[in-house]
């Protein structure tokens, strides 16, 4: 069997890669965490500051530095639930939306340019691949419990 840590090494370097060049947009550059940010307020419902800070499995007072670097950048806005005072909803500004559709369009493209070197046979078992993995890792007990998705 072929070094399995090894692989994932290789793998995880190459998507931080990518990740790393994807988050420049119209002079706008952003910090890997910070376009995750974005990406999840984009997919999720209003969602609470505990919410994303949850999914992304960051501890709340530095994804707070990070929420109010995307407010001061004018992507982002907090707004009180109403229902509650002490919970902040994020949402996207047209501007943080527009960033938000822009990057996803680039990882998009990216992946896809990576997905060419492959036939469909071989997209098709790697991306149900990758689908097994993430199910099998939110069973584990050993990972990931926090990370939704």
């Amino acid at each position: 069997m072929e070094n399995l840590r090894g692989m994932f090494q290789i793998m995880t370097r190459r998507f931080g890669l990518l990740n790393k060049n994807c988050c420049t947009v119209g002079g706008c550059d952003l910090s890997l965490i910070q376009s995750h940010i974005l990406y999840e307020i984009d997919n999720q419902n209003k969602p609470s500051m505990q919410q994303i800070a949850g999914t992304l499995g960051t501890d709340i007072t530095t994804f707070s530095r990070q929420v109010q670097s995307l407010v001061k950048m004018n992507l982002i806005k907090k707004t009180p639930d109403p229902s509650d005072k002490r919970i902040s909803i994020l949402s996207l500004t047209t501007e943080g939306k527009y960033i938000a559709t822009t990057i996803d369009q680039q990882m998009n493209a990216f992946l896809n340019e990576v997905f060419s070197h492959m036939n469909e046979f071989e997209k098709e078992t790697v991306i149900r691949s990758i689908q097994l993995l993430n199910n099998a890792m939110a069973k584990s007990n050993a990972c990931c419990r926090p990370l939704q998705g």
